[in-house]
């Protein structure tokens, strides 16, 4: 048995699983929000439904780092840190450079640096967390487990935008897409729980979370998928507009008398439900809301109608669909949300049914019996796709 350390940095939050592997057993897992703010909050879940949880400073991801390691111990999660045998990290943008993930050596290190200007918000920390663990675990295998990977597989008609060729050339202005590592991990669950091989179904995943993305899969490897070359493109998402006419970009930042970069930041962070509702980039608020703010309705309408799109272009691109999977905050928990989605895919044959759709429980199948498309529910587990990774790797 060995112990693997699942690392999933973002800006501001450090989440973590520690495994035991091969029997993917969860030992501990737990997370530090408001990182590099006041008042951070150390989380840890750990043995018999033991809880752990401190509030104090951390200011460094260095901090945070040692923070974790300190404690594994400290609650005696590990007698001692020379029990984890490996650790695997969650790297955003791994453009052409990485197709699979790997365990990292200096030079694979700068390239996830050099990488950074396609995942700027990502990269840079993902990148300083494998710096910061390689020293605190020196000779412990060090995996990068990238987002993009997933998606190097996708066809040159696909992935090129229509644009002069030598932007791509040059530049790697392509599609790269984002949440692959998700996908990859529902793709394959979906997969078991039916009991069919993967590589023998045309199936599309749904990722609909803060953050929204589709992928179609097919003959067992992604084939499209509705993120760009940066997360913004794609679904109407919590904060982030989605697809949108290039030309109004600049329309808009022209009357609004901002550059360029405050554009961006308005189509990332004030768009989507909130810039639509302009309540809130919650799901949840808005079906509470949606009766008596036309608003509210409004941004849900919208919502499942961009998802809807993407999902019938993709039954196209297969010609063809077999399963449809739901995952992350609002497809794991959003019932109605699933059933308004499902309502217009009936003429591919999807049928729900409706008191699996509405029981609250795990992974499960919601089809009805007589559905031509089998529809699920997967909880995602990006950190045990990470832990396979670094089992397979190191």
């Amino acid at each position: 048995m060995e112990k693997i350390l699942a690392i999933n940095a973002g800006s501001s939050t450090l989440k973590w699983q520690l495994f035991e592997m091969p029997s993917e057993t969860v030992i501990a897992k737990g997370m530090i929000d408001r990182l590099g703010l006041s008042d951070s909050v150390f989380t840890a879940k750990y043995g018999d439904n033991q809880k752990f949880k401190e509030v104090q400073d951390v200011t460094t991801h260095e901090m945070a780092a040692t923070l974790l390691l300190t404690r594994l111990k400290e609650l005696g999660i590990v007698s001692h840190l020379d029990e984890v045998t490996g650790v695997g990290h969650r790297v955003v943008g791994g453009g052409e450079a990485f197709s699979d993930s790997m365990v990292i050596n200096p030079v694979a290190l700068d390239e996830i640096n050099r990488l950074a200007e396609y995942a700027p918000l990502h990269n840079p920390t993902q990148a300083y967390y494998i710096k910061i663990f390689t020293t605190l675990l020196p000779g412990v295998p060090q995996v990068a487990v990238f987002d993009t990977s997933f998606y190097s597989t996708l066809a040159p008609e696909n992935y090129l935008y229509s644009i002069p060729q030598e932007y791509y050339q040059k530049y790697g202005a392509r599609k790269y897409g984002a949440h692959g590592t998700s996908h990859r991990y529902v793709a394959h669950r979906a997969a078991e729980i039916l009991e069919t091989p993967l590589e023998s179904q045309k199936m599309i995943t749904l990722h609909l979370g803060s953050g929204v993305s589709i992928t179609a899969v097919q003959d067992g490897h992604a084939v499209d998928t509705s993120m760009g070359f940066t997360p913004l493109a794609g679904i109407t998402m919590g904060t982030r507009s989605g697809d949108i006419d290039v030309s109004l970009v600049a329309f808009l930042a022209k009357k609004l008398e901002i550059t360029m970069p405050e554009m961006i930041d308005i189509l990332n962070h004030k768009s989507g439900l909130l810039g639509i509702s302009e309540l809130s980039p919650d799901m949840r608020d808005l079906e509470e809301t949606a009766d008596t703010r036309p608003q509210s309705a409004l941004a849900l309408s919208i919502f499942v109608n961009r998802v809807v799109k993407y999902v019938g272009s993709y039954v196209a691109l297969m010609n063809g669909i077999d399963t449809l999977v739901f995952t992350a905050g609002s497809g794991e928990n959003g019932s109605e949300l699933r059933a308004d989605i499902c309502k217009q895919l009936t003429c591919f044959g999807v049928k729900l049914d409706e008191e699996k759709n509405n029981v609250r429980s795990q992974e499960r199948i919601i089809s009805a019996d007589d559905s031509k498309v089998k529809v699920l529910i997967v909880p995602t587990n990006e950190e045990l796709m990470i832990a396979r990774d670094v089992m397979r790797l190191k």
